[in-house]
């Protein structure tokens, strides 16, 4: 519980950079202050069926990953286990972190039993989806993902773990 808080500014930084590229206005704003709070991390935290994965060096939190079990893909509902939540600080990017991150959620559903992972991530954004391509991923379709009434095209991939 004692990360919430840290998770939480991780997120917005990682949001913020990832998706807004030339600027921030109030409707962004709003719903990254909305979503991105201690509490709703320390409801994550708290919630058994959440498993997170958290890297840190000398000066705290450097990246994050989120599995939730029993989330079907939402193109085929051939994976129950979505990665939810995948973020490292992009000045960390590249230094492996993301990588062992990735690897230790995969041995955890491994030892789980679980076949397949599934994750969503914007259909611009082309280090992550290159990153998972690299990393044994497929592109199995698309979803949007909303906030209000807007929509934004997401790629979903998919990882056999057998």
């Amino acid at each position: 519980m004692s990360d919430a808080s840290s998770l939480a500014a991780l997120s917005i930084e990682v949001w913020l950079g990832t998706y807004l590229k030339h600027g921030i206005n109030g409707f962004f704003a709003d719903y990254v202050l909305h979503e991105f709070t201690a509490a709703k991390m320390g409801s994550l935290i708290s919630d058994p069926k959440q498993i997170i994965y958290v890297s840190e060096n000398r000066d705290g939190i450097d990246g994050f990953i989120r599995v939730t079990p029993g989330t079907p893909d939402p193109v085929a509902g051939a994976s129950n286990t979505e990665i939810s939540t995948f973020y490292v600080q992009p000045r960390h990017h590249g230094t492996g972190i993301g990588k062992q991150l990735l690897q230790t959620a995969l041995n955890h559903c491994k030892g789980q039993k679980i076949g397949s992972v599934w994750l969503a991530t914007n259909a611009e954004n082309s280090p992550a989806i290159g990153f998972y391509l690299a990393n044994g991923f497929t592109h199995i379709g698309e979803t949007h993902f909303v906030i209000d009434d807007q929509q934004y095209l997401n790629n979903v991939y998919a990882r056999q773990l057998g």
